[in-house]
């Protein structure tokens, strides 16, 4: 599966170019992952192996953004099919302005112990506001994951677990993923 999915990601995500990353970060490639997370195979199998990486003490997974929604749904979906009960939130970017106003959207409880997943870490900066906003709610972050780890990781690592299925020097290669 893990073989798989990085040939999917190099076939259909990765372009090579003049690309401003959302850290602000210049890049002589982009990876998106968009693209994966919204294709039949690479949905299955990136939520596949994200959810094999899950510890068992996880109650809610849940994430932040277009990067992090399809893979929530996807997990969840994997997760009900494997007889897993996981329950799935989402985090906006901003409070609603309208309904019930909320900026967490789903089910997560005061206490739930939470896994937090993205597509693309690249300095960790979208799950480190995402486990913010989690734990003013009264989660318990247990885990932080990602498809790829394009450099952040390590920063996050520094306050949650962390794992992701790639490192960008699996798929693209150099030193640190600098070609």
């Amino acid at each position: 599966m893990r073989e798989k999915l990085k040939s999917l990601i190099k076939d259909l995500a990765l372009n090579f170019g003049d690309f401003i990353l959302a850290s602000g970060e210049r890049s002589n490639y982009y990876i998106d992952l968009r693209l994966i997370s919204l294709h039949p195979e690479g949905l299955y199998l990136a939520s596949s192996l994200l959810l094999g990486m899950l510890p068992e003490e996880v109650q809610a997974i849940g994430g932040m953004g277009l990067g992090a929604y399809p893979l929530v749904s996807g997990m969840l979906l994997m997760a009900r099919e494997r007889g897993k009960n996981l329950k799935g939130f989402l985090i906006r970017k901003e409070k609603k302005s309208h309904g019930r106003g909320r900026d967490v959207e789903g089910w997560l409880e005061r206490g739930d112990r939470v896994a937090l997943v993205e597509d693309v870490v690249t300095t960790g900066g979208s799950l480190m506001e995402a486990a913010r906003r989690v734990e003013e709610k009264g989660g318990i972050i247990i885990k932080t994951l990602a498809i790829l780890d394009r450099g952040g990781g390590d920063s996050l690592k520094a306050h949650y677990p962390f794992s992701s299925i790639f490192s960008i020097k699996e798929i693209i290669g150099g030193k640190n993923g600098q070609i």
